[in-house]
């Protein structure tokens, strides 16, 4: 489907420069010169690579939509990760390089979404939170709490975390996936 450049939203998919990209972030431009144009930055969904393009209103680019598919993990083999459709129990296996980074965040029957495009695997959402319990931190000190200074905690994950002073060895939290932060006690 062919959009003018002006159209392109944060998270769309267009077919470009040969590869797939991902819009991240835009930034509508009017100089005093010219005409406006639409700045966007642009992640490339097989190798990551990023890039930074000017599309004008008069140009055209063609948005890819994804079919995506809720998908439970099942397990993690080496490098590669298995997932099962929940209504045809049909099993995939999708590279750690194509999960990504989040791949620490795996647990067993977690729900996740994998987006395809004409049925490759381009990559996998994860829950906005996951819960995580705490093996390693410094013991709560009375009368830290009053302070609002985090420490530095280690999760069963391996995760590094900087988490509230009352929080103590053993405890489940949960942690935001996008960016890796505390969000709350279990």
């Amino acid at each position: 489907m062919k959009i003018d450049g002006n159209s392109i939203r944060p998270g769309n998919v267009i077919d470009y420069k040969g590869g797939l990209w991902r819009a991240v972030k835009i930034q509508h431009t009017q100089p005093g010169k010219g005409g406006a144009y639409l700045q966007v930055e642009l992640k490339n969904l097989r190798d990551g690579t990023k890039l930074n393009e000017r599309f004008r209103s008069s140009e055209k680019v063609e948005k890819v939509r994804l079919e995506q598919k809720q998908y439970t993990f099942l397990f993690a083999d080496g490098d590669m990760f298995t997932f099962m459709d929940g209504e045809t129990y049909e099993q995939i296996s999708i590279s750690a390089e194509d999960v990504g980074d989040d791949s620490v965040f795996l647990q067993d029957g977690m729900q996740v979404e994998i987006e395809f495009y004409e049925e490759t695997p381009l990559g996998v959402s994860l829950p906005d939170t996951v819960t995580l319990e705490v093996v390693e931190t410094e013991p709560v000190i009375k009368g830290q709490t009053a302070a609002n200074s985090n420490k530095p905690a280690v999760l069963d994950n391996g995760l590094r975390v900087m988490v509230p002073p009352f929080i103590a060895q053993g405890d489940r939290i949960v942690i935001r996936t996008e960016d890796r932060t505390y969000s709350t006690r279990e």
